[in-house]
């Protein structure tokens, strides 16, 4: 017998063995289709929501440097991407990794001019930098970097690149994070410290809000000069309870918009913390097959309770990056499946979206966004390792019957 003919003959049985793995053994991941079930009521699905046209520019836009003295700058995982008022880009990048968190690092802030051309790193090898999370540019022009890694927050100067205010305190070298882990309690929010920070946001006063984070669940105000206000919020499904504040943003009326992206949704709260409304995006999508693990919960329920609660994450809509442009007055928000970004009015309507997987974007991960121009938007990609710059068309936009 032909050997063509023995593969198909064990195939057919599911006794083939395919690098030690057999036919039989392989599940394939199921796509689990679009339910309005994964929505509270109070939030009925928005459709015929138009789709917006746009131009994307290829990610070499961006011109990264030549080696130069064994020293090479290249996109690593790409945590965050902000723009300044001249049009200078700043992306957060994770490809400077040397050694553990506690005594390595792997941030990278780089500069970019309008044109793509390359400027500068900024912060090289500070002992701050560690596994950065997000980058923002404040009303002055500076940039600041939130580091998940080292619970610190760091305000560079403009002109000079240098430090100019920290927030937080990393680990010190010397302890042993494996034995200090092992004695350890649950933990402990403390006044002045981080753990796991993710976002940052200034309100009209000057006012420095903090997303604190991984660990804490909570929001932290300090004043202008960096002095400690105080915090609100804790783990938990009900109003001003979070499961992962991951982003921040303060619009106009100094409303405080934070992704509670475990919760799958966005809450909104006054400059003193208090609750004013949550905002859920549902607009339907097609069925994706879903990519590296990420797809919509495997069970829901309604109530989504502190007794049971569900990890909404991967669910359509769900907030992963937000970004505030003040000339429109408009929200954008960015998911992790299926891919896309939504244009939202201060009230929670989705106004349009972009973005398809396997088009735009090979895995749906937009951790970041910046949107300082309304029609030029940068999107950060954990895992593609790069950056995007699309330039919408709104006036193109039009109805698919999504």
């Amino acid at each position: 017998m032909k050997r063509s003919h023995i593969v198909a003959a064990l195939a057919s049985v599911g006794c083939l063995a395919i690098a030690g793995v057999s036919i039989a053994q392989i599940e394939r991941a199921p796509i689990v289709d679009y339910k309005d079930i994964y929505f509270p009521k109070a939030f009925p699905s928005q459709t015929n929501v138009p789709e917006i046209p746009f131009d994307r520019v290829n990610p070499v836009f961006f011109k990264l440097p030549p080696a130069t003295n064994g020293w090479n700058i290249d996109f690593g995982e790409v945590a965050a991407v902000t723009d300044d008022d001249r049009g200078h880009v700043f992306v957060l990048n994770r490809g400077d990794i040397r050694g553990d968190v506690n005594g390595g690092n792997a941030t990278q802030l780089l500069e970019f001019d309008a044109q793509g051309n390359y400027v500068r790193e900024i912060g090289h090898n500070i002992y701050g930098f560690a596994y950065g999370h997000s980058v923002r540019v404040d009303p002055q022009g500076n940039p600041w970097v939130v580091d998940k890694g080292s619970n610190m927050v760091i305000k560079f100067d403009y002109k000079s690149g240098k430090t100019a205010m920290v927030l937080g305190r990393r680990q010190e070298s010397t302890e042993h994070f494996w034995a200090e882990k092992e004695t350890r309690g649950p933990p402990v929010a403390r006044i002045g410290f981080f753990a796991e920070p993710t976002d940052i946001d200034w309100d009209s006063k000057g006012n420095i809000y903090v997303s604190d984070g991984y660990i804490n669940s909570r929001v932290v105000k300090f004043d202008a000069n960096g002095n400690w206000v105080g915090a609100w919020g804790k783990q938990g499904t009900r109003p001003g309870e979070f499961r992962l504040p991951h982003a921040l943003q303060i619009d106009k009326n100094d409303h405080i918009w934070v992704g509670d992206r475990t919760n799958g949704r966005i809450q909104v709260f006054d400059t003193e913390g208090r609750f004013l409304r949550e905002v859920i995006i549902n607009v339907p999508t097609k069925t994706y097959q879903p990519l590296q693990g990420h797809q919509y919960p495997a069970k829901y329920t309604e109530d989504n309770s502190n007794e049971r609660p569900q990890n909404l994450a991967s669910r359509p809509g769900t907030p992963y990056a937000l970004c505030y442009n003040k000339t429109e007055n408009v929200m954008y928000v960015g998911d992790i499946y299926p891919g896309r970004v939504y244009k939202v009015d201060l009230t929670g309507k989705v106004l349009g979206y972009f973005g398809h997987v396997g088009k735009e974007w090979g895995n749906p991960n937009i951790h970041g966004l910046a949107c300082r121009n309304a029609n030029i938007i940068y999107t950060a990609e954990f895992v593609n390792n790069r950056v995007q710059r699309f330039v919408l068309h709104p006036e193109r936009a039009r109805v698919t019957g999504n």
